[in-house]
């Protein structure tokens, strides 16, 4: 074909169906110079190579751009360029600083905090390192030169910052490394450490590798979000990546111009293919969280409809996660002897009848407000439905039955307010059941208990016995005549904590239809040491090898005690499900986990007796 021959090019397009294969979209920070928006070639020709589809991004702080451009990439890559402004920081520009370039700094600060907090792939190259400690917490030094003897988790003198601890194999002779080469920029110059287990270590299955460098700027301090996994030999962090289990990398060489560069081009497509098969497998799902206790701020004038820091679960957060759902709890503590309900809470109320009553109204209220965004659900029809709408959705359940004060009549006036499910006690026994911290009053379900249940069938109420002792458990599994639920608990073979179940009691749950839903609680995870997502997924992968993955679902406990590292709050929901695809479940078990085995419990109590 002739090389001019336009036409002929395009009819092989046409001719094709579909016309492309669909791949990764990378945004890449453009440059800014001589009111021009530009990019090195190196960038957007190793982003093509590695399989992705390159998208510049031009320098704009407005956030109809910012925001509508993160919707629509699956990848960013934060490109190299001029000194950041030290004003961001809060400094005074050192003697040595270079030329700055203002038209990015805000941009790019903006972009990487939000991609953060969507959990977007990302990869800093050379600035881009340096823009991610800016936005993410850590601190940039404007000189190596002149202040590397300051920096103390940069040069391995004795004084490393705490994040540097764990980096103790990288050198420490103090060599003196020039960091701008006169070399052409496919050639490397110096050597950098690679710490083992990290991310970059697998890429290149080396502990030494040599790099380019054309920089005489340097992250200083990571920041705790971030963990150095490569130094030079005179201890300049030139790599680091996410300490949460975050898809995001930053090295402070410019692999875009060495032969030896695909490895971390291939690894942020590789990312950003997970990121978007999981968004649109988002799409077609509904997403719910069966546990959350987000009414315990109330107090505090929390505000669910932006991105407040004091709550795990929010407008916010809930749209950066795909997360569609989540049942919000009116959650009563238990009084001890001697204690009064009201002396407990922070709410002037009559009683726990009362305190739930309000914090539904409160609820309401928030849904009145938000109207556009977000409405209440009590069926999974609705819940498609709002999905449809693309509207939020919140569902009502109670923890601690002791909201009945003792009269079954308020199972049937809780139902018609919209609450699908009582979690029968807390932490004590009440009136209703014996709790797995209490004492053993009842020996398991009451004779009032007994009533409620059977009332809470016939109203389509579905009944939740996490919390409850192991007799209570039975008990309610042997009265109840629609299957159970566990809305937030976990794994009792993996954890010896009470509130977990034993094996014995999740296959009698899963034998009588019920599910179970895994608790992000670290107490409930793990006894030993810091609990993170990996120990949730072993939860969970017990849970499906016990019951089978018709029975398992995902109760968070966000805003109560639950989150860990890795799945911190709502905004994780879509990191959590690209973890699940890794473990090759499909797309139909996914659907199962993230509320599908609930919803079914759900619709065979609501349409029992009708």
């Amino acid at each position: 074909m002739n090389r001019f021959d336009w036409q002929a090019r395009l009819k092989e397009v046409h001719d094709t169906f579909p016309e492309a294969e669909c791949k990764p979209v990378i945004g890449i920070t453009a440059n800014y110079g001589e009111e021009n928006c530009k990019l090195a070639e190196g960038y957007y020709k190793s982003v093509i190579e590695a399989g992705g589809v390159p998208l510049v991004i031009p320098p704009s702080d407005n956030t109809d751009v910012i925001i509508n451009t993160l919707d629509h990439i699956d990848g960013l890559l934060l490109s190299g360029g001029a000194d950041y402004n030290p004003l961001y920081c809060g400094e005074e520009p050192v003697r040595a600083l270079g030329g700055i370039n203002d038209e990015r700094d805000m941009p790019e600060l903006l972009i990487t905090r939000l991609a953060y907090n969507r959990h977007i792939p990302m990869l800093g190259i050379c600035r881009g390192i340096q823009t991610l400690a800016m936005a993410l917490g850590g601190r940039v030094m404007q000189d190596i030169a002149t202040q590397s003897n300051t920096a103390d988790s940069c040069i391995y003198d004795g004084k490393d910052a705490p994040h540097a601890a764990a980096d103790a194999s990288l050198p420490g002779n103090n060599v003196a490394v020039k960091h701008s080469q006169d070399a052409m920029r496919s050639v490397p110059t110096h050597t950098v450490t690679i710490v083992a287990g990290s991310i970059l270590h697998s890429l290149y299955n080396a502990g030494r590798i040599a790099v380019n460098s054309f920089h005489h700027q340097a992250v200083a301090e990571c920041g705790e979000r971030f963990r150095v996994t490569a130094r030079a030999a005179d201890g300049v962090i030139e790599a680091m990546e996410s300490n949460d289990y975050q898809s995001v990398m930053g090295v402070q060489w410019h692999p875009e111009c060495l032969a030896e560069g695909k490895p971390l081009f291939e690894w942020l497509v590789r990312e950003a293919a997970s990121f978007r098969a999981a968004g649109r497998l988002h799409d077609r799902m509904v997403t719910l969280d069966t546990h959350c206790d987000t009414p315990m701020f109330f107090p505090q004038g929390v505000h669910f409809d932006r991105r407040d820091d004091r709550l795990l679960v929010d407008m916010q957060k809930m749209t950066e996660g795909r997360q569609d759902a989540t049942i919000m709890v009116a959650y009563l503590p238990q009084p001890q002897p001697g204690e009064t309900f009201t002396s407990k809470v922070a709410f002037n109320v009559s009683g726990p009848r009362d305190y739930a009553d309000l914090i539904f109204s409160k609820i309401d209220d928030i849904v009145k407000a938000n109207s556009t965004h977000l409405a209440l659900a009590r069926t999974p029809d609705e819940l498609i439905e709002n999905k449809r709408n693309n509207r939020k959705s919140i569902m009502l359940g109670i923890e601690n039955a002791l909201a009945l004060e003792g009269n079954v009549a308020n199972v049937e006036r809780f139902a018609q307010r919209g609450v699908v499910y009582f979690t029968l006690c807390h932490n004590g026994d009440n009136d209703i059941c014996d709790s797995a911290r209490g004492s053993d009053t009842h020996n398991g379900v009451s004779i009032l208990g007994e009533s409620v249940i059977r009332e809470m069938n016939r109203h389509g109420v579905m009944v939740d016995l996490s919390h409850a002792s192991e007799k209570s458990f039975y008990d309610a599994l042997d009265i109840s005549a629609t299957p159970i639920v566990c809305s937030h608990s976990s794994c009792r073979k993996l954890c010896d904590h009470p509130r977990n179940l034993t094996d014995s009691q999740m296959k009698a749950l899963a034998a009588k239809g019920g599910v179970m839903q895994i608790t992000l609680y670290h107490g409930f995870l793990r006894r030993d040491a810091e609990a993170t997502v990996l120990d949730a997924l072993e939860h969970l992968r017990h849970a499906i090898d016990v019951m089978g993955i018709e029975h398992v679902g995902i109760g968070t406990d966000f805003d109560g005690d639950g989150g860990v590292r890795g799945f911190a709050d709502a905004s994780e929901v879509l990191s959590f499900t690209r973890r699940l695809m890794s473990l090759r479940y499909s797309d139909a078990d996914i659907q199962r986990i993230w509320g599908g085995n609930f919803l079914r419990v759900m619709s065979l109590v609501q349409q029992y007796n009708k």
